[in-house]
């Protein structure tokens, strides 16, 4: 099955937005103490994108050998993820390092798409 996951973060909370052909799920959770106001928003937004898809693998939306269009805000995770360069956070690096391995753990085919930030669908709070 195809998906398409968006992925939101502030320093606040988390939110996640996956689109399949059956049905489109919107999700979003407070951050917890240790990260509340405490992360930058690319790191929220790496989080976000790491329970994402950890979620969506829980409640059996994404399953093996399923395929991923990833849309993201932000250029230091793609960049990251894809190797285009090293970003300077610790937190990003190893988020992305869990979800290199739930990718090949479960086989999952990944793209990727940088998006503006207002055609993010998973940011429903507003500025």
């Amino acid at each position: 099955m195809k998906h398409v996951l968006y992925a939101y973060g502030d320093k606040e909370r988390i939110s996640w937005l996956i689109e399949s052909d059956e049905k489109t799920v919107f999700e979003n959770r407070e951050h917890v103490e240790n990260y509340k106001d405490k992360i930058s928003n690319s790191e929220s937004k790496t989080i976000a994108l790491h329970v994402g898809i950890f979620w969506g693998i829980g409640v059996f939306i994404i399953k093996n050998k399923d395929s991923i269009k990833i849309k993201i805000d932000d250029t230091e995770i793609f960049d990251e993820f894809t190797g285009k360069k090293k970003s300077q956070s610790e937190l990003i690096q190893k988020r992305i390092g869990f979800i290199r391995q739930l990718i090949n753990q479960r086989k999952l085919e990944v793209s990727w798409e940088v998006i503006i930030p207002e055609d993010n669908k998973a940011n429903r709070f507003g500025k």
